[in-house]
């Protein structure tokens, strides 16, 4: 049976490690993004993720590079859109783009692809510290990833007894593309808040791949959040 992993936002960061990771596992790695993962062998499907027509071609797409009958599938929506705004300012247009990326295109993807994954296949929602709590500044970043968490637990609920597992990999702060754009490439800021853990540094994209293959390969997790932040500092 084809192996296929299908990665949202693969063409950086955790979703680029994850890609090399699997592709190292033997699956088919399949990304789908604006732009190309960096990672050589991956199929790309270019793709707009904040409407919902885009989300749905591209699991459409999808589906064309599956055999016929139920594949093992890893589905794993790791796109994210992390906007700074607040309570008083969120603008309800800012607040739908978020929405749209971050829960909306989850949806129209799962729709259309629970159909074609076999017993043994995954959903894995790569949310975020802020999936259950809050800071300043991230208001409908963390709205959306409250919403992921209900997402990936009522997922669980609904595909009970298929054989298919979800759950929710949390990182903690990663040394990554969209963490460098919030901080305005700040080095000092990042060093900071590389230190709030009891390693002192930044989460790598890797460890966080290494959670999500894990995570794929153990349906025991079904339904729960793992989180992976080398022991955050609550501040």
């Amino acid at each position: 049976m084809q192996k296929t992993a299908i990665i949202t936002g693969a063409s950086s960061g955790i979703g680029a490690a994850t890609a090399a990771t699997f592709l190292g596992n033997g699956f088919v790695v399949i990304n789908i993004a604006r732009r190309p993962s960096p990672v050589e062998g991956v199929i790309n499907i270019a793709a707009d993720l904040g409407s919902d027509d885009g989300a749905e071609e591209a699991a459409g797409a999808c589906r064309s590079h599956i055999p016929e009958g139920a594949s093992q599938i890893s589905l794993i929506h790791n796109a994210s859109l992390m906007l700074k705004d607040s309570a008083s300012t969120c603008e309800t247009q800012a607040l739908q783009r978020t929405l749209s990326v971050n829960v909306l295109a989850v949806n129209t993807i799962n729709r259309v692809l629970i159909g074609a994954m076999a017993p043994g296949s995954s959903i894995i929602y790569v949310g975020s510290t802020l999936s259950e709590k809050a800071v300043a500044g991230a208001y409908s970043y963390v709205l959306s990833k409250h919403a992921q968490l209900g997402q990936m637990r009522a997922t669980c609920q609904d595909l009970s007894g298929s054989g298919i597992h979800t759950a929710m990999v949390c990182p903690g702060f990663t040394d990554t593309e969209m963490l460098r754009q919030h901080l305005g490439g700040d080095a000092a800021l990042m060093h900071d808040i590389g230190s709030q853990n009891s390693f002192g540094r930044l989460v790598k994209p890797e460890e966080i791949a290494g959670v999500i293959t894990w995570v794929h390969a153990s349906p025991v997790v079904n339904g729960t959040v793992v989180h992976a932040n080398l022991g955050q500092t609550e501040r």
